[in-house]
């Protein structure tokens, strides 16, 4: 049914009754059964949870399990600030000896999935808060006005359930607030700069002193996106930064997800917090997961650690696939991860775990590496060394069949985001400088320069690795998995053999 058939039946029905009179046709009992319809409607909405228009469906009352702190694990620094912002609540007494404003509003920003919905229900079970939480885009309607009544209501609904409950708090939560707090342009999108005015007038109108008090909480992965107005003094006072686990915070995340989960004795989930760098806590529940489920069909009474090893991969590039490839492609393949594999090897020792042909979501092979060190700040030359690792592939094609394929994509978008970076952080030739006030010939000019001489060194290093390749090859084509071991044997023997 179409989006507009309740304004068309609005409007043609009162033309059928007009025209109905106009024919001297008895309409009363059709106003009277519609009336009567109407009171049904009206008694029977709030038993069937219907919103009323203008109502904002997530102003109903949600009321979460009951969350700790403890039970979200790899966010110590953010939980600890958050808490601290907290007790402005709990502790509203004390503060107004200091004279100390209450916060009206916290801001969680972040990566997807690092917890920050998590962080703001356990919020409201530490200050023993009524807990009302909706989405940004429930607020977004193609009627002008609707989002800021809803605004308005969920503001009244968090008051209220406080009153009703006798709590003297309420922390009102709205995720993914970049849909309706991004920045003004001036454009014709009244909707949004109407309910996005509407917050921020409920937000100064605020009251710390009043009871019950109302503490806004918002989250959003795009800060930048956000309009000054909601970020300045007085609205949101606190920016707390949810950041991606380090291997501390990956192996509490872990642990907090096996309790309900049969493991073997002999899994260390310390190596496996130690291979999911960068994983986000939604990955490491879904890696949890995943095990559990790979033991499942292997009819294993236990969770062991290749099921781990195993999770990780379908987290990372998705479940493996059936495709069949030609004995061509087969070698093209191989060719290809052996030159991110022997490039990873090189510059850095002991890098390689394994080098699969398996096909595994989008990718037809892949190598796995062993885990590093978390590392946060990037030389220049470590991240030329990312870069001839992901120039690898394309490298070894062109070195066996005089060209490259489609395979080469991702690597050479990986590559482009690393010279970016480098470009941003003042490591080529063009010195310090900021993107906007170099013209856009500069920076191709500055990129194809980095690439090409990388390239170049890429295919030096490759070609006195040729007879690896060669000998590696047919190991790979046919047990279509090669151990880091194997692997760094048949580098070693290459050595003996260059240096007898």
């Amino acid at each position: 049914m179409s989006k507009y058939s309740k304004e068309i039946i609005i409007g043609v029905i009162p033309v059928i009754l007009v025209f109905l009179a106009f024919l001297e046709f008895n309409i009363f009992p059709f106003i009277m059964m519609a009336a009567l319809i109407a009171a049904l409607l009206f008694i029977v909405r709030p038993k069937m949870n219907i919103p009323a228009k203008g109502e904002a469906p997530g102003s109903k009352l949600r009321k979460p399990a009951p969350m700790s702190f403890d039970e979200i694990g790899g966010q110590d620094r953010a939980k600890n600030e958050l808490k601290e912002a907290l007790e402005f609540i709990i502790k509203h007494e004390e503060i107004k000896k200091f004279g100390i404003r209450p916060l009206k509003g916290i801001l969680l920003t972040g990566p997807p999935g690092t917890g920050k919905t998590l962080m703001a229900k356990a919020a409201a079970s530490y200050t023993n808060s009524v807990f009302v939480g909706a989405s940004g885009s429930e607020f977004v309607e193609m009627y002008v006005g609707v989002g800021a009544s809803r605004i308005r209501e969920m503001f009244k609904k968090a008051k209220a359930a406080a009153q009703k409950e006798n709590k003297d708090s309420a922390i009102v939560f709205i995720d993914e607030i970049d849909v309706i707090g991004g920045k003004r342009d001036g454009g014709q999108h009244r909707e949004y700069d109407q309910t996005l005015n509407q917050l921020l007038t409920e937000m100064d109108g605020i009251h710390t002193s009043e009871s019950p008090r109302i503490l806004i909480v918002a989250a959003t992965n795009r800060k930048e996106m956000l309009d000054p107005a909601l970020l300045r003094p007085g609205r949101f006072d606190r920016h707390i930064q949810v950041d991606l686990p380090d291997k501390k915070g990956r192996l509490h995340i872990l642990n907090i997800h096996a309790k309900n989960k049969p493991l073997a004795e002999s899994v260390n989930l310390e190596k496996i917090a130690e291979e999911s760098f960068q994983f986000s806590g939604a990955q490491l529940e879904s890696l949890m997961n995943e095990a559990a489920i790979y033991a499942m069909r292997d009819n294993n009474e236990f969770i062991e650690q290749k099921h781990l090893t195993l999770a990780i991969d379908k987290v990372m590039m998705g479940e493996k696939t059936d495709r069949e490839t030609s004995k061509e492609e087969r070698e093209r393949v191989a060719y290809h991860e052996l030159g991110h594999a022997i490039m990873a090897e090189v510059v850095t020792p002991g890098a390689v775990s394994q080098v699969s042909l398996s096909p595994r979501g989008p990718a037809l092979g892949y190598v796995r590496h062993n885990p590093q060190q978390d590392q946060y700040l990037y030389t220049k030359e470590y991240l030329e060394q990312r870069i001839m690792i992901a120039l690898g592939g394309a490298v070894a094609e062109e070195m066996f069949y005089g060209n490259r394929s489609t395979g080469s994509r991702n690597d050479f978008e990986q590559a482009l985001n690393l010279v970016k970076m480098m470009i941003d952080s003042g490591l080529t030739s063009l010195g310090i400088v900021d993107r906007d006030m170099v013209t856009q010939e500069e920076l191709m000019k500055a990129n194809s320069v980095i690439l090409e001489e990388l390239t170049e060194r890429t295919r030096e290093t490759l070609e006195a690795y040729r007879a690896v390749f060669i000998q590696s090859l047919s190991i790979l084509i046919k047990e279509e998995v090669l151990s880091g071991d194997q692997f760094r044997s048949l580098l070693a023997m290459l050595k003996q053999k260059s240096t007898a």
